[in-house]
């Protein structure tokens, strides 16, 4: 069944026509059959006849067709093949009659419907007339509406059409003009980077990747995020070379804009695990640089073979030469690096304490990343320092330094003591690794330079003429060259470049603040080595010609000293009296208590000796700036004191007479003191011999051969005293090395060990004490051969003792004796025109011959044979004329021995029993002499058993002596 709508010009019911339909009542249902010309789809006919059954209301226009009931085709076309007239006629006249009932119902109709059909029709005139005004209304209004489109509307649409064409073409514009920059953006960062503008080179590029991606719809836009991806990774290539170059030359600003660019690329951590990297690989190529340009430089030709080589390797080609300029261009170069990195943990810090000090609501993050850089700073000062330290060392022991000389051996261990200066300011650490490594090189170089010191010494002491050395009389040791360093400072814990720093400083200011600016403290030895001078010499050892020559002529050795002018002597030793303002009266007094004459403060001194105190110096150098070999200098120290000590004492004062004499001339402390020099320091093998075992030879080489007089020493003259100005030099020079010693035990104490300081202690009472103790020995020789005694006792034994009267003259031996010591005494005073005599000396001198006088009379006095109560006083007669003359000759108060000779004279008075007591309480005196008493005064008047007796005893006291 088909469905359709109702369509007057198209449907017919049964010949009816179509406006009959509106004949019917409205609202007014109806049922009805017809036919509708449709057209369906896919057929070309054009319409077929449909039996339809109709609904609606009396409105046709809504009429519908509801269904299909019957659809016939064309009559004809259902037409058998057989055609049958019959049954076509039957068929046609069934057709007819219900045509014609279909008629009759529908005339019947439309005759019902007739008066509504006219009053619909009157309503379909008036509705036509209405359509029609409504089409001329619409007309108008169409018209109009033309009008208004071409005047109004049109040309407004258009203005905001065009307005917002322009706003997008704008937008366009806009956005093409950004990505127009974007392109060209690589060439500003270029430009950029060339300023080290890296933060805004990274705020630019992010900026870029940022607006590109807000354009990522462009096509275009594609390649240009990749090209800035390259350019943001080139970026952060230079800005990583721009990090590598703070490590040599700290530059505030330039440190500065790197950080900032790390930290807006988000990589603090990064960026501070890079420097390290940076900062070790600085210190390698930087040493490797300096040694390389040092190695080719020396090697003459560029020779390629030098930077393939192992950085340990080529310091084994550094020649002795460049040694010292390498290493101090090697250590300033590394103290720029580790400048650099001072800097750049204050920078650090600086931040730290701003960010601290503001008003941070800093992120976690930054926190933590400030907290991941101190302490990766902190750490890294010990992993730069110790770099630093293996790359010294390891150029330190490439080189053989034991044949440097000694001031080029100084600078090194100046520069490498500034440098572990450094190294404690830097980190706090102690440099282990360069303590032991300069420490090996300082052993080995002191080992041999000592030894050649040694024998550098002997070879002076054996040229020695122990001539005066004429210097200045207010000669201190604190101006030669070689002891400036302690004069730079108080505390002999610096280093002679540590104390020059801080001098120059002015404060407890540290190397790393004093040269934060400018400068560089590997410089400093240099310029002051330069400035470093010395002015001691004396042009002819006289202060004055003009009071040489008034005192010589003033000077009088046979006039008297009034005992008033004894006290200005000593105030004059004691720097109370200027030398230039001595009168003549005080001038003459010196004959017998100084034979200095206008000599008098300068120091007593020789070649030799000042080569000593200079060799002091440099060893004490270089304690001070080494002291862990401290204890093995001042080992060397005390062998260059005892050989001098030993040296003087085998010149001037061995003598096999010593024990005989009974003088005690040598204490125990000195014998064991040259025992002690002489078994440990002298090798008393003659060179030329074997010494057969390895071990020996090894002992041999730390030991020097005895030294030998110098033949222009002539030590046999009597009218030159036995040398004795060649003497008083030798002895007085020592004396002179010991006070310099003494004066700077504190200074040397400081510097050695604790548990070494009881050797420096015991180098000191036994040795260094010791010194002035040798006036004895070696003076005693001249005393001895100056007078002649054995003449004195051959006169005494051609008097006659057994007198019986008293006796009012003295004997004539008294007199031979006197004039005797008036020589000595004018040749001390031509001795003094070459040499000053102190009063100690003198005072030596006048006491062994005096004390020899004597025990010369005592001697004289033991050979009677015959002895009256008359002799006896005759005796004393003769001692007391030989006192009082003496008296006017000599200061010397008490006279020595006085009461030696008193006493034995007086012992002849003894009785028995006196005498037994005598004898066990004077042991001074000898067995002969005791003999004589027992012998000569009691053997008349005791008998032969008491006699006996009194011998035994005198046996007695002798036999352990024995």
């Amino acid at each position: 069944m088909r469905k359709g709508v109702l369509n007057a010009s198209i449907c017919h019911v049964l010949a009816v026509p179509p406006h009959l339909l509106y004949f019917m009542k409205p609202h007014e249902s109806f049922n009805f059959l017809g036919s509708c010309e449709l057209r369906h789809s896919g057929s070309q006919t054009r319409s077929e006849v449909c039996v339809c059954v109709w609904e609606g209301s009396t409105n046709a226009v809504s009429a519908r067709c509801v269904g299909l009931h019957t659809c016939y085709p064309c009559v004809f076309q259902k037409l058998p093949p057989e055609l049958d007239l019959q049954e076509l006629e039957d068929h046609r006249d069934t057709l007819k009659k219900q045509q014609a009932a279909v008629s009759k119902k529908v005339a019947d109709l439309i005759l019902e419907k007739q008066p509504a059909y006219v009053k619909e029709l009157e309503r379909v005139t008036a509705l036509q007339t209405n359509l029609q005004l409504a089409a001329v209304i619409c007309t108008n209004a169409r018209r109009q509406l033309g009008v208004s489109k071409e005047g109004f509307t049109e040309a407004s649409l258009g203005l905001l059409a065009n307005q917002r064409k322009r706003q997008l073409l704008t937008g366009l514009l806009k956005s093409l003009r950004t990505i127009k920059t974007l392109q060209r953006t690589d060439v500003r960062l270029s430009e950029m980077l060339e300023e080290e503008d890296y933060p805004g080179a990274i705020q630019l590029c992010l900026e870029c990747q940022k607006a590109a991606s807000t354009f990522k719809h462009y096509s275009c836009i594609s390649e240009l995020n990749s090209k800035l991806q390259d350019t943001l990774e080139q970026i952060e290539e230079q800005l990583d070379v721009a990090l590598s170059k703070t490590c040599k030359h700290f530059d505030v600003s330039h440190y500065t804009k790197v950080q900032l660019a790390y930290t807006l690329l988000g990589k603090t951590q990064t960026a501070m695990d890079q420097l390290h990297m940076h900062f070790t690989q600085a210190i390698h190529n930087t040493v490797f640089q300096v040694v390389l340009g040092y190695v080719e430089l020396c090697a003459g030709n560029a020779d390629t073979k030098f930077q393939k080589m192992q950085y340990k390797d080529l310091c084994t080609h550094i020649t002795p030469d460049s040694y010292i300029p390498c290493l101090t261009d090697l250590c300033k170069a590394l103290w720029e690096v580790m400048l650099s990195y001072h800097s750049t943990m204050q920078w650090h810090e600086e931040l730290d304490n701003k960010e601290d000090g503001g008003a941070s609501a800093g992120a976690d993050e930054s926190v933590v990343d400030r907290s991941y850089v101190k302490k990766k700073l902190e750490h890294g000062l010990t992993r730069i320092w110790q770099d630093v330290q293996l790359k010294v060392k390891a150029y330190i022991l490439g080189t053989d330094m034991s044949n440097f000389k000694y001031d080029d051996f100084i600078v090194v261990l100046d520069v490498i003591s500034r440098l572990m200066q450094v190294g404690e300011e830097f980190c706090g650490s102690r440099s282990e690794v360069l303590q032991e490594s300069i420490k090996r090189q300082s052993v080995n170089y002191f080992r041999n330079y000592h030894r050649a010191r040694l024998e550098e010494l002997r070879m002076f002491l054996e040229n020695e003429t122990w001539e005066l050395c004429p210097v200045k009389s207010n000669f201190s040791i604190a101006q030669l060259h070689e002891f400036k360093f302690m004069g730079q400072c108080h505390s002999p814990s610096l280093s002679p470049s540590r104390q020059a720093g801080t001098g120059a400083a002015g404060g407890d200011l540290s190397l790393f603040q004093q040269f934060l600016l400018e400068g560089n403290p590997f410089e400093m030895h240099i310029e002051n080595k330069e400035e470093e001078t010395e002015d001691v010499l004396a042009s002819n050892g006289y202060e004055s010609d003009e009071l040489e020559k008034n005192v010589f002529q003033d000077y009088d050795s046979d006039s008297d000293v009034p005992e008033e002018l004894k006290q200005d002597y000593v105030d004059e030793q004691t720097g109370d009296a200027p030398l230039k303002s001595v009168s003549r009266e005080t001038m003459r007094s010196h004959k017998k208590s100084d034979y200095s004459l206008n000599k008098g403060t300068a120091p007593i001194l020789t070649n030799t000796t000042l080569n000593v105190i200079r060799l002091l110096g440099k060893y004490m150098q270089m304690m001070n700036i080494l002291k862990p070999i401290a204890f093995d200098v001042i080992h060397c120290v005390s062998q260059l004191f005892d050989y001098y000590l030993y040296a003087v004492y085998t010149f001037f004062g061995r003598n096999d007479m010593y024990e005989s004499s009974g003088l005690g001339l040598i204490s125990s402390r000195l014998r064991t003191t040259l025992n002690r020099i002489q078994e440990n320091l002298i090798d008393m093998e003659s060179s030329g011999e074997s010494a057969g075992v390895h071990g020996q030879v090894e002992d041999r080489k730390e030991k020097v051969p005895t030294p030998h007089l110098s033949q222009l020493v002539v030590l046999t003259k009597s009218g030159t005293l036995y040398g004795l100005a060649q003497r008083v030099v030798a002895t007085e020079s020592l004396v002179f090395l010991a006070e310099q010693f003494d004066s700077l035990q504190a200074h040397l104490d400081s510097m050695m060990p604790a548990v070494k300081k009881p050797f420096l202690q015991q180098f000191y009472s036994q040795t260094v004490s010791t010194a002035s103790e040798l006036r004895k020995p070696i003076y005693w020789i001249v005393a001895a051969k100056a007078i002649d005694y054995e003449q004195m006792l051959l006169m005494m034994s051609g008097v006659k003792w057994d007198i019986r009267e008293i006796m009012s003259q003295h004997n004539v031996y008294v007199d031979i004796l006197l004039k005797e010591f008036e020589q000595f005494n004018a040749q001390l005073g031509d001795v003094s025109r070459q040499v000053r005599i102190p009063l100690a000396v003198s005072n030596v001198l006048w006491e062994h011959c005096i004390r020899l006088a004597n025990r010369t009379l005592v001697e004289g006095y033991a050979n009677v044979k015959k002895c009256s109560n008359e002799g006896r006083a005759l005796m004393q007669l003769d001692f007391q004329q030989f006192l009082m003359k003496l008296e006017r000759l000599t200061d010397l108060r008490p006279i020595p021995d006085k009461e030696f000779v008193e006493t034995y004279i007086k012992a002849y008075y003894l009785t028995e029993n006196d005498m037994e007591q005598f004898i066990k309480n004077h042991r001074e005196y000898s067995m002969k002499q005791l003999a004589n008493l027992v012998n000569v005064c009691l053997g008349s008047h005791i008998n032969k058993k008491a006699r006996q007796k009194l011998l035994s005893a005198i046996d007695d006291i002798d036999r352990p002596k024995r």
